[in-house]
């Protein structure tokens, strides 16, 4: 009985100290976090307007596998707002707001979790420097009630965690898009150029096509967003965590009535897959005969026999086909491709 009631003393000495300290706790905090990437504003700016684009790499919405998301138009600006809903816990979603926009200069966004009427206040500044970019968080916590407020003394850190590994995957995934425009920047189209490639292992999927004008790019888009949803969905996996993708087949099918072909994305490693339609394929790596190209798919062919032509003269033995999608395929638009023809003695 003693024990009993020396643990009930314990309980409300401790329970008055903590009530006492949370008189000294702010029952919100503000606070601004200063960041700069090594990007120009005009990349940058995107990827904070468009929430599709932000919840890409902010790693508070990152770190949420197990949620759907909602979008709401317009899409981009203010006005625009999306929904996250936990499919495993009812009682654990949220909204968020863009409330304001001045382009290139200032973002307001607000962030309600689950029924808390109190949300998250966080203004975001630009500042061009060159081809850098200063950003600046400001954030206001909400209002906690006054038993809670012991959780103020972790938001700054918790807040800030955040954000460091946010610009990180921002950074990450700019590269991927600027290294993508560099690219497109440079190519040369219709001429002749010899390559080293790397070994690379691709994810994809096997399928044959009817190679009648305009269904086999029909085809291969299906097949795209086949194997992008995979990746995405599936695996989980960001833009920045596979590559561009590459259609392998015989070079000389482009006569055939029917075409077989790989259509996969390079990926790390390799990794357990839940759809048997799928597999992995090993690249190894080559000595590349390449042209680009940009048109209409089924005028490819006169790049295709090109290459096949320079091999024959050459005296050069050649592999299997790689044509890669610098632009997704579209079966309504041009492509633009990089096709290659590996070639040995």
């Amino acid at each position: 009985m003693r024990w009993y009631k020396f643990v009930i003393y314990i309980s409300i000495f401790l329970f008055s100290v903590y009530a006492v300290s949370m008189l000294f706790v702010e029952e919100s905090k503000s606070f601004t976090i200063e960041k700069e990437i090594n990007y120009p504003i005009d990349k940058v700016f995107p990827q904070f307007n468009n929430l599709q684009n932000f919840t890409q790499w902010n790693e508070f919405f990152v770190s949420k596998e197990d949620y759907t998301f909602a979008y709401y138009t317009p899409y981009e600006g203010q006005g625009s707002s999306l929904n996250y809903q936990s499919k495993k816990n009812e009682s654990d979603y949220g909204d968020f707001f863009i409330r304001y926009e001045n382009p290139f200069s200032t973002l307001k966004y607000q962030l309600f979790e689950g029924k808390n009427d109190n949300p998250y206040s966080i203004n975001v500044k630009f500042v061009p420097q060159g081809n850098k970019t200063k950003v600046i968080w400001f954030v206001h916590t909400p209002r906690l009630p006054f038993l809670k407020r012991s959780l103020n003394l972790l938001s700054e850190d918790f807040v800030a965690g955040n954000i460091d590994q946010s610009m990180v995957n921002l950074s990450q995934l700019l590269s991927g898009k600027v290294d993508k425009e560099i690219l497109l920047s440079k190519i040369k189209y219709d001429t002749l150029m010899v390559e080293k490639q790397d070994g690379q292992l691709l994810l994809g999927i096997n399928v044959s096509s009817v190679n009648k004008k305009g269904d086999l790019i029909k085809n291969i888009e299906l097949n795209h967003n086949k194997v992008i949803s995979l990746v995405t969905k599936d695996l989980g996996k960001k833009e920045d965590e596979f590559g561009v993708p590459v259609l392998i087949t015989e070079p000389g099918s482009y006569k055939d009535k029917e075409v077989s072909y790989f259509y996969g994305v390079p990926v790390k490693k390799r990794e357990g897959l839940s759809d048997n339609n799928f597999n992995f394929r090993t690249l190894n790596a080559s000595e590349n005969y390449i042209m680009y190209y940009k048109g209409r798919y089924e005028n490819r062919i006169k790049v295709i026999a090109q290459l096949l032509q320079k091999a024959q003269k050459d005296s050069m033995r050649n592999g299997q086909l790689q044509e890669t999608f610098i632009e997704a395929p579209n079966a309504k638009k041009e492509v633009t491709i990089k096709i290659s023809l590996p070639v040995y003695r």
